[in-house]
């Protein structure tokens, strides 16, 4: 099976301690992928900085495709975070850095190469929301993560375009949450699921709802646990699991993600 990341990398700086992990919602998608031995490429853009360059080779080590990115001259991608009792928390970002001035246009110059996926994820943090009713376009499931600081006036019009949405809803209530994922699945998104930390995940296709508790475990660094979630489960429901089955793989590979230190590993000092 072959899928595509698309969208935002970056180096998530720890103050505590110094060092700087590769991460990034659409990239940490195409290495949780190929994690779990699917054939997984990496579309997006490179800053021309020592951060870019380690995640560059990083990814390469690793089998994930890069060959179709762009590298331009500036600052990659970084945010700074800590961790306080085993949970990631943000601090501030550089907002993707070469990435704002960056058209991501080019990603649609090799239509090709991308009708080979039979998957694409991507992500609110990619700047890649003018590019959706193209990748919709595509044979491939298109997949977007809405994250937690989507405004829901501009998230409807891009559910038409979907096949899967993913909303972070930890802050909302149950009742919220609901009424989200009701308004994101009659927009036009074919399956809506909800991440709620600690209350687990919600999924809603328009005639049932399931749910799935985390799997528990102590963590170490909770930082990537949504996108190893989503990442688990978008494969094997792609690859014909049920939904309630595709839920299950989704909690156990996001306790084992919370067991790593950044969001895979790969750390360099900043």
């Amino acid at each position: 099976m072959k899928v595509l990341g698309l969208g935002d990398n970056v180096i998530d700086r720890y103050t505590h301690s110094g060092i700087g992990y590769p991460g990034g919602n659409a990239l940490n998608f195409s290495v949780y992928a190929r994690l779990l031995s699917a054939n997984a490429a990496y579309l997006g853009v490179f800053g021309d900085d020592r951060g870019a360059e380690h995640i560059r080779r990083v990814l390469q080590a690793r089998g994930v495709d890069i060959s179709h990115c762009l590298m331009v001259p500036g600052e990659n991608g970084h945010a700074s975070l800590t961790i306080e009792q085993g949970e990631r928390r943000f601090l501030a970002s550089n907002a993707g850095g070469i990435r704002q001035t960056t058209s991501m246009n080019f990603v649609l110059d090799d239509i090709p190469w991308l009708r080979q996926f039979a998957l694409i994820h991507t992500s609110a943090y990619s700047y890649a929301d003018d590019l959706l009713p193209a990748l919709g376009m595509l044979p491939g499931r298109l997949s977007y993560d809405f994250s937690d600081d989507f405004v829901i006036e501009r998230a409807l019009p891009l559910c038409q375009q979907l096949d899967y949405g993913f909303f972070s809803c930890a802050e909302q209530s149950l009742e919220e949450t609901h009424a989200l994922l009701k308004a994101a699945q009659q927009a036009g998104c074919r399956l809506v699921i909800a991440t709620r930390g600690a209350e687990g995940a919600l999924l809603f296709d328009g005639s049932q709802w399931l749910s799935q508790m985390p799997t528990l475990i102590t963590p170490v660094d909770t930082l990537g646990a949504g996108d190893a979630f989503i990442t688990a489960f978008l494969l094997a429901h792609s690859q014909g699991q049920t939904l309630a089955a595709s839920l299950d793989q989704g909690s156990r590979f996001a306790a084992q993600i919370c067991l790593i230190e950044g969001a895979f590993g790969e750390g360099i000092s900043y």
